[in-house]
């Protein structure tokens, strides 16, 4: 047919495409001075971490609750992987209480929450057409008299700018939080004015498509709500939180911004955090009027394939105990000299692992520039002209 022959030069150009979009070179991390993001809240970056559980067979396991508070707080980890340095080096397993926050008049709390090394764990992926063997699994579970929690911060306290990414989903009954956030270490100060802290939250007792961010603190002393401090977000494209999605979240100097899936949903610039601060995952409840109440014997979890993250740090914190490299400012300039290979994980095709977007072997097509470009799509042309 006629009509064939005319598309058939532009088909094969548009198979090619693929092609020219996986020219960025696979790199280590050792082989990248700094990353890169995408997006609108785009940024340099000193240092790459990732985190994988898909693929963790030999440490999967679904241990029993445990229903008294205190053997609770005091479980031993759930498996080795989490006493080995892979773990411990950058994470740590909470089993702090709600006990002030109960006899405090700054919380409507209703039951004594505790978190338990014995609700993080791996395990095994049972999805039908499964992306993955295994996840990590941090659950909460509600017994009569008291809330079985999880939480694990970072073992550093001084991150100061991010960019963390998890590939995640939450499920279960409602009355529960699944949270992904920075947060500030006010050593003990009770002042609403020191909080520092950007939210990803996933309440159960919503409707699976809806998402709150935050820069707290979103009330005042007088319970007032700020409004300029949340969004409430539907997630577009028909999607909710029951269903894997990459949940993302940039903290920088002049905003925190939030992506689903690559789609930017929500940027708030209102008192963005300024100073270090950890990041933390947790799922809980108290039975306040934020979380909701769970019923008893019911559970909820949050349930993570991977945690990946680009991120700068500052030298003030005690965390700072192996070395990582400081940038001169909070956010790497991309004239500094020490950025001569840039990487990027966001236009790799493989997670977890970066790519050279510019220095080294990526140098040739970035000073090519548009000439480049249009010398790679006439050889194209060419090419598909000759198969006509």
């Amino acid at each position: 047919m006629v009509y064939q022959k005319l598309f058939r030069p532009f088909m094969v150009v548009f198979s090619l495409v693929p092609l020219s979009m996986a020219e960025y070179k696979g790199v280590s991390d050792d082989q990248c001075d700094c990353y890169l993001t995408n997006g609108s809240s785009s940024h340099y970056f000193t240092t790459h971490k990732f985190f994988d559980f898909r693929d963790k067979t030999d440490v999967v396991g679904v241990p029993p609750l445990m229903g008294d508070p205190d053997e609770s707080a005091q479980a031993d980890p759930t498996s080795d992987y989490f006493s080995s340095d892979e773990w411990t080096d950058y994470w740590d397993l909470q089993s702090w209480n709600n006990t002030a926050a109960l006899s405090s008049n700054e919380s409507d709390a209703s039951i004594l929450m505790v978190h338990s090394p014995n609700n993080v764990y791996v395990e095994k992926n049972g999805d039908q057409n499964a992306g993955s063997n295994t996840f990590l699994n941090l659950r909460t579970a509600r017994f009569s008299d008291f809330q079985s929690s999880s939480e694990f911060e970072s073992v550093i306290h001084n991150y100061h700018f991010l960019s963390v990414r998890m590939y995640a989903r939450t499920l279960g009954a409602p009355g529960a939080v699944t949270a992904m956030f920075t947060y500030r270490d006010m050593d003990q100060s009770a002042e609403l004015a020191t909080v520092q802290e950007s939210d990803l939250e996933i309440r159960t007792l919503d409707p699976p498509n809806h998402i709150q961010y935050t820069n707290q603190p979103s009330y005042t002393s007088m319970g007032m709500d700020v409004q300029d401090a949340t969004r409430n977000v539907t997630i577009p494209n028909k999607r909710d939180w029951t269903n894997w999605a990459t949940y993302r979240m940039d903290w920088s100097p002049d905003a925190t911004t939030w992506y689903i899936d690559g789609d930017e949903v929500a940027s708030i610039s209102f008192q963005t955090p300024r100073d270090p601060s950890m990041l933390i995952f947790n799922t809980w409840s108290d039975g306040g009027s934020w979380t909701g109440n769970m019923s008893v014997g019911t559970e909820a979890h949050l349930q993570v394939q991977w945690i990946e993250l680009v991120y700068n740090t500052t030298g003030d914190a005690d965390s700072q105990k192996r070395g990582l490299p400081e940038p001169p400012s909070p956010v790497q300039k991309r004239d500094d000299a020490s950025c001569s290979n840039v990487c990027s994980i966001d236009a790799t095709l493989k997670t977890g692992a970066p790519v050279l977007i510019q220095g080294g072997a990526s140098r040739m097509l970035d000073q090519m520039g548009i000439s480049g470009g249009v010398l790679f799509w006439v050889s194209m042309l060419s090419m598909a002209l000759a198969f006509w």
